[in-house]
Formats: structure tokens, sequence, C-alpha cells
């Protein structure tokens, strides 16, 4: 059963973030997933090569929206609004989000990743900019640490809270250096 699609690609991507969610990515198959969206088995080949190229392409799509977001939090309060959105994109993308950090699944050397994976680091990067001034790798990958650490706890299973986002905000606030005795809150 092969139809038309006014965009197969953004369908393939579409439908293999789905067939994640429900099955995991180890059993995802191209085969599988041409049959999900209704296309000729060599469609997915046609698109993506292989399996790599498919996760790649769902991996760099993450990476894109997962800065998006955190640029577009920026305007609300800097560096605890960033690891704030980096939560909720890993709870709205639960399957970009696993495959975006799981390398070995990719092609690591996808010009259309590394410049997505920049353009998302650089978003979080302006946000610790904002609280450390000068160059502070440790401080940049300590933060990132924390967001993704917990994303990936509420994912899991492992931590359940009533409110993930409310939750996510009071855990990034522990970056923000705290002033006027409000210690470990973020607020001035």
């Amino acid at each position: 059963m092969t139809y038309h699609h006014g965009d197969l690609r953004r369908t393939l991507l579409a439908q293999t973030a789905s067939a994640i969610a429900e099955d995991g990515v180890a059993r995802l198959s191209m085969r599988a997933l041409a049959k999900r969206a209704g296309v000729s088995n060599a469609a997915p080949t046609y698109h993506f090569g292989d399996k790599a190229g498919l996760l790649t392409a769902l991996a760099a799509e993450g990476f894109d929206l997962l800065a998006d977001a955190m640029t577009g939090a920026a305007e609300e309060q800097g560096l605890v609004a960033r690891g704030v959105a980096y939560v909720e994109f890993a709870l709205r993308c639960p399957s970009h989000f696993t495959v975006m950090f799981q390398p070995r699944l990719l092609h690591d050397d996808d010009p259309e990743l590394t410049a997505a994976r920049q353009r998302a680091w650089a978003a979080l990067s302006v946000g610790v900019a904002e609280v450390r001034s000068g160059p502070d790798g440790d401080f940049g990958v300590a933060s990132w640490s924390l967001v993704h650490g917990y994303a990936t706890l509420v994912l899991s299973g492992a931590v359940e809270p009533d409110d993930a986002l409310r939750q996510a905000r009071s855990v990034a606030a522990h970056l923000v250096p705290a002033t006027d005795g409000n210690a470990g809150t973020g607020q001035a």
C-alpha cells in the first residue's frame, strides 16, 4: 500500500518518533517504518540511507527543537527558564530526546546534526553566560548535567513529581546564585 505524501520526509520522522515512543528505539526497523507510513519499503532508505541516517535526522530535528525551546525561554528569566525549557522539551519529545544522546546510533559526523547540536549548546551557553561571566566550560557542563539528569529521571519513571515543570524550575534554580537570603531558590 503506497501513496503520495506531501512531505514524506516529515511524515517518516513523525512516524519514527511515534514508533520509538511505542516500542523503543531498538525495535525500530526501516521496513516497519515504511509500513506505518504506508509507503514502499524503499522510501525510508531513499530519504535517509539507513537506520542510522534516519535516527540522525530525528536527532538533528530534536536539537533544533531544543534550541528553539531554550531560545524562546530566554525572554522569561535566563538560565532557570532555559533549564525548564530543556526539561519541557524532553517531556514533550521523549523519542527525540532519547535518540539525541545516543551517538552510537547516529552518523556522528553528519553536518546537519553537528550544526543543530552547536545551536542547542549555544542556546544553553547564553543562559550560562548570564550567570557566570567569562569562559567557564565546567559550569556549562554542570548546568546541562543538572537539567538533563532531571529530565532523564522523570522520563525513566525514577522520579514521579506531581508537577514536573514546577520541580524542574526548583532544580534549575540551584544554578543561579542566591541573594537576599533566598538560598537555592534562584530568586533575587
